[in-house]
């Protein structure tokens, strides 16, 4: 098995969109997490999490069911919290996501809260998108291991 992508890699790689999707899941409190069922067919849950300077962290209740999911398949999504932009869209500072795979650890020693199931994100796809200059079209920047980012524009 080969070591799994951390948090701390994708920042050396590229700090400048690393900080732009930290600030964006930053933003707000709660995430949407996507989790498989057991047929399958996807399931999404409100879910919090912490982006810090090795990993991206998250908590779960130990009975609950994106619990019960991620202990049987660990493939998740997660995207930020969605924000209004305001009136002036050129200000908007977008959306993003993070795909891997979930990785039980113990409670970090930074976290506070009840007991339960940790886990960090062993990353296989960061994706952040926003209007480009002209505010005309999006940009959709993507990183992913061994590749880096990619940049396509959508009008």
């Amino acid at each position: 098995m080969s070591e799994r992508t951390r948090w701390s890699q994708v920042r050396a790689a590229d700090r400048a969109f690393a900080d732009a999707v930290a600030a964006i899941f930053d933003a707000g409190t709660n995430k949407v997490l996507a989790t498989l069922r057991a047929d399958g067919s996807p399931r999404v849950s409100g879910s919090e999490l912490v982006i810090g300077e090795h990993d991206v962290t998250l908590g779960m209740m130990p009975h609950s069911i994106k619990a019960r999911d991620v202990t049987r398949d660990p493939r998740v999504a997660i995207h930020s919290p969605t924000l209004e932009p305001p009136s002036d869209q050129t200000a908007w500072a977008g959306d993003a996501k993070l795909a891997g795979l979930l990785v039980p650890i113990p409670k970090p020693a930074d976290q506070s809260g009840p007991d339960g199931l940790y886990f960090a994100l062993d990353i296989t796809e960061v994706v952040l998108t926003r209007l480009a200059e002209s505010a005309d079209e999006l940009l959709v920047e993507s990183w992913h291991p061994g590749r880096g980012r990619t940049t396509r524009r959508v009008s």
